[in-house]
């Protein structure tokens, strides 16, 4: 499922409109199911430009039309979702005879859930100009088959893709792959690009913090954490007296922030009392010029030591009443009568009940968070691809 083919100079043209700061990208992600207890295979596809979703698919929908998926996909005439709709319908049965010849490839029976996976797209300079393309294939969660997208040629991953391999290159689909990487994809990763402006183009700075943690077996580790920032592409670097530290330096890949921006983190390790020796450099296309963060222990927070200090007071009070009305009942009630409780098993006496809250009060406060970190995000998961979400 694949737009159509458009001339190279109207593609020559749409390049020189402009240029872009970072490269770009359009991907589609396919999928075919196949069970027993499905009516027939189910076919789904999504697409992407730059991490944004912007159309899908679904062979299960009521409507079972190429829908879109973002604001800026209203800017394309009613002829593209036509066509896009006519070509994932074609897809879909063309899937279902696929799940068919794979599974005699492998020889399976009909029982048990058989799944296609199909990625395509290209990428972009930040001139407009072709960087890169990009097309493989999964069967049962496996890889099968890809496109080797500087010699356009098909490089089978699993013994029996050589079935497809021959019968691709006898109808020489590599040729028709490489007009549509080199070209067709990338007039529509421009027009799209243009559409969605306002929201793929732009550039959103990192917020960087840098915290310390502690092992159990007293090892060290010092993480930079970036969020918030847009596009995806960033870059730390964990530093010792200036030297870059790639050994000990554990990363994350960058992950979606659930919010339209994105985060990542880069950890070091070292031996205790080392941390001022250990700087993070962070360079992100909306950064005037590099950041550089070092870790600094935080002071105590004002509120934990004015409660700290009144917990003591009252633990100390609570001392010196229990020390007076020790003393009062020794000397037989001099100074004052004791009064005890009504009953012997409550806790309304005011002796037990002055101690308590003066016990339980110190590890309270003791306990009180110095900060309350509510800007943190969690990892947004990546969506079902078979499901309605």
């Amino acid at each position: 499922m694949k737009p159509y083919i458009i001339s190279l100079g109207l593609l020559e043209i749409l390049i020189l409109k402009g240029t872009w700061a970072g490269s770009h990208s359009m991907r589609y992600f396919s999928t075919a199911m196949s069970r027993l207890d499905l009516r027939e295979p189910r076919f789904f596809s999504v697409g992407y430009v730059d991490d944004q979703q912007f159309v899908r698919f679904d062979s299960y929908s009521e409507s079972q039309r190429m829908e879109p998926r973002a604001a800026w996909m209203d800017k394309v005439d009613q002829d593209y979702w036509e066509r896009e709709t006519q070509m994932s319908r074609k897809a879909a049965q063309s899937y279902c005879v696929g799940l068919e010849n794979l599974r005699s490839y492998y020889n399976q029976s009909e029982t048990g859930v058989h799944i296609i996976q199909h990625m395509y797209g290209c990428e972009i300079f930040p001139n407009g100009s072709f960087k890169s393309g990009f097309e493989q294939y999964a069967y049962d969660g496996k890889d099968y088959i890809c496109l080797n997208s500087e010699t356009y040629s098909w490089t089978a991953i699993d013994p029996q893709a050589v079935n497809s391999k021959r019968k691709w290159e006898e109808r020489s689909i590599s040729e028709k792959e490489k007009a549509y990487l080199e070209e067709t994809c990338v007039l529509w990763l421009h027009k799209h690009l243009e559409n969605g402006k306002e929201l793929l183009l732009r550039t959103d700075p990192p917020s960087v913090r840098v915290s310390r943690h502690s092992g159990p077996d007293g090892e060290v580790s010092l993480r930079c954490r970036a969020q918030g920032f847009y596009p995806a592409e960033i870059s730390l670097t964990w530093l010792r007296d200036g030297e870059e530290q790639l050994q000990d330096t554990e990363f994350i890949e960058t992950r979606p922030g659930g919010d339209g921006t994105f985060q990542k983190w880069a950890a070091v390790a070292m031996a205790p009392g080392q941390e001022d020796r250990y700087s993070c450099r962070v360079q992100h296309e909306a950064l005037a010029q590099p950041l550089s963060l070092r870790w600094e222990p935080e002071a105590p927070s004002v509120w934990v030591i004015v409660g700290v200090t009144a917990g003591v007071l009252v633990l100390v009070t609570a001392v010196v009443a229990g020390a007076v009305i020790l003393r009062r009942r020794n000397s037989g009630g001099k100074g004052g009568a004791y009064v005890p409780a009504a009953d012997k098993d409550s806790s309304q006496g005011s002796d037990v009940s002055l101690i308590a809250t003066g016990v339980w009060d110190i590890p309270f406060l003791l306990s009180t968070p110095k900060h309350s970190n509510l800007s943190s995000r969690l990892h947004e998961q990546f969506q079902d691809l078979l499901g309605t979400g």
